[in-house]
């Protein structure tokens, strides 16, 4: 889920291009994108919900915040594509 709403996904954050974020992001793992998640101090937000793998594991939807590098749009990308929580192990660059 990607959060497009009151900072996120707008001019609030500067630097970013925001269309061209969520365009990847679907080019890669399904997206459902959200008017606000009402953490407007972390945009941009994007929120990985665990597989049903994941799900029977234990895992819960991981909260991303601050996401506006090109890069961190990747490796989160690449986390859900190899199972997402509770399945895949998040690149030690997520875990801050």
């Amino acid at each position: 889920m990607v959060c497009r709403g009151c900072r996120c996904g707008t001019p609030k954050v500067t630097g970013v291009d925001h269309a061209a974020q969520t365009a990847r992001l679907r080019s890669l793992v399904p997206v459902r994108v959200s008017e606000c998640l009402d953490v407007c101090e972390q945009a941009n937000v994007i929120v990985v919900q665990p597989s049903a793998e994941g799900r029977a594991a234990g895992a819960r939807p991981v909260w991303f915040g601050l996401v506006n590098d090109p890069d961190a749009t990747e490796d989160i990308a690449a986390s859900a594509r190899a199972g997402g929580p509770g399945v895949a192990p998040l690149p030690d660059i997520l875990d801050l």
